[in-house]
């Protein structure tokens, strides 16, 4: 079956969401959910996602320089997803969503404390592409919560971090299965 080429991210399901958290230069936090994400390099350390170049989200970033990476778990889903509202310039999402700021250690945007993971990035470049605006950032601080990452093993079904299949559907890991 042929699919109609603007449907074909669609298929690319589930897709790791994130909320990126960002401050404005008038210092308003703000955060967004992407999942448009993905790492693209491990040294030096650097995460990239893919956004409307109208987002807050882009202002914020060409502001002040950088963001922070939230990983959202299932806790997250209703709180994240007041976020991904449109809310005015000037406004801020975290408190909406009645999510809790925590100041970063590196960096001016701040954390989402409920998060499962937070990562905080310096720009490094942003590309155009299409209808969107690729952000690469570098990675200069990461937390987890405790007992999720254990001898450099992520253990995704007792975090539960979230996956995007589309619109205001989310799916949660079910097994870990092993290649031969």
């Amino acid at each position: 079956m042929k699919i109609e080429l603007s449907y074909w991210y669609k298929l690319l399901v589930p897709r790791a969401v994130v909320l990126i958290s960002t401050v404005s230069k008038q210092g308003v936090s703000n955060a967004a959910p992407f999942s448009f994400v993905m790492p693209a390099s491990v040294e030096p350390p650097m995460i990239a996602f893919a956004s409307d170049p109208d987002h807050h989200t882009i202002s914020n970033i060409r502001e002040t320089g950088d963001f922070t990476v939230n990983i959202p778990g299932v806790d997250m889903l209703n709180q994240l997803w007041t976020c991904g509202e449109d809310f005015p310039k000037g406004v801020s999402e975290i408190r909406k969503a009645h999510l809790t700021e925590q100041k970063s250690k590196k960096i001016k945007s701040p954390k989402v404390a409920e998060a499962l993971a937070q990562f905080e990035c310096k720009l490094e470049a942003m590309y155009e592409a299409g209808d969107h605006i690729i952000v690469v950032g570098r990675v200069v601080d990461g937390e987890v919560k405790r007992g999720l990452f254990v001898k450099g093993k992520y253990n995704p079904l007792k975090a539960r971090p979230l996956s995007h299949v589309g619109g205001n559907e989310f799916t949660l890991p079910e097994k870990i299965i092993n290649a031969i």
